[in-house]
């Protein structure tokens, strides 16, 4: 009977453990997926203003022409 209160506490620590590990590993993913945010905001500033050179290039050639 002794072994098996033994091993109902082992088993008790293990799942503690376990639960720590796995909070620390969501807030890392957490944190990974903010920082994946962040870059996908950046990124997007960064293709609007592509697309504005892009629009700018053109209106030059096309005034350039015309003129």
């Amino acid at each position: 009977m002794a072994t098996v209160k033994e091993a109902l506490l082992k088993l008790e620590a293990h799942e503690r453990e376990c639960t720590v590990r796995m909070k620390a590993i969501e807030e890392k993913f957490e944190r990974i997926e903010k920082r994946l945010d962040d870059g996908s905001a950046k990124f997007d500033r960064f293709d609007i203003v592509a697309r504005g050179m892009y629009v700018l290039i053109i209106g030059l050639y096309c005034v350039e022409k015309m003129y």
